[in-house]
């Protein structure tokens, strides 16, 4: 089954609750982490010429 696209909205939201003190910071982590953190900082990296992994 494939991950649909990385929504970098909602990332930015998991990262808002954490800075408000909401959202442990284990479970921020997890959220970006299933939320696609990775491949969007992959896509970013790429663009800007730098290198993925």
């Amino acid at each position: 089954m494939d991950r649909p696209p990385p929504d970098p909205r909602k990332l930015l939201d998991h990262w808002e609750e954490w800075e408000r003190g909401e959202t442990p910071p284990g479970r921020v982590m997890s959220d970006l982490k299933t939320g696609g953190i990775r491949e969007l900082l992959q896509d970013l990296a790429a663009a800007a010429g730098g290198e993925g992994s």
